[in-house]
């Protein structure tokens, strides 16, 4: 994923939870939505395992079909 900051259109850099702007060093975070509704999914997590839910009928999402939001912090 390459993500640019909206501001300076410089590249982000990925940090322990956020992404980082190199140039201005706004902070960002990512978030996983539905492919197809671009609505947040629910993270579920068993036995090592990582699966994304949509509540608004399209059921589970695989990690191949995930898109994610970028908003600043």
């Amino acid at each position: 994923m390459r993500a640019t900051c909206e501001k300076c259109y410089q590249p982000l850099a990925p940090d322990e939870i956020d992404l980082i702007c190199t140039g201005c060093g706004v902070r960002y975070r990512y978030q996983p939505v539905c492919p197809d509704c671009h609505q947040p999914l629910e993270q579920l997590k068993s036995c090592g395992a990582t699966d994304y839910f949509c509540h608004h009928s399209h059921g589970l999402i695989s990690r191949r079909r995930l898109t994610y939001r970028i908003f600043p912090v």
